[in-house]
């Protein structure tokens, strides 16, 4: 222990307890730095295991439905339009109708 002075270097009015650099930690301080190291430690392990389940969950499927049945694209636009419709919705052009 380089940083504290022998005890026959201390002068009378200051304890044993002190060091060079200042008052030595008492208990109460090592336990309030050892239970926020505790809590630092845990939040950082929960960040680590969230992110890991994250990256391992699958992606999961919009729960709104995207169909294009009934749904014919125009030649030129290729905008969906209603398979009843004669011409495109968005650029007016005349749609191929298919025969099934």
């Amino acid at each position: 222990m380089m940083g504290i002075v022998p005890p026959a270097v201390c002068s009378p009015d200051r304890p044993s307890g002190y060091h060079r650099l200042g008052q030595a930690m008492d208990q109460t301080q090592q336990f309030i730095a050892l239970t926020l190291a505790a809590v630092v430690g845990m939040l950082a392990t929960l960040a680590i295991l969230r992110r890991q389940r994250h990256a391992t969950e699958p992606t999961r499927e919009s729960p709104f439905a995207a169909s294009s049945e009934g749904e014919e694209r125009c030649p030129q636009c290729g905008m969906g339009n209603q398979s009843g419709d004669d011409r495109c919705v968005s650029c007016g052009a005349p749609l191929p109708h298919t025969t099934m």
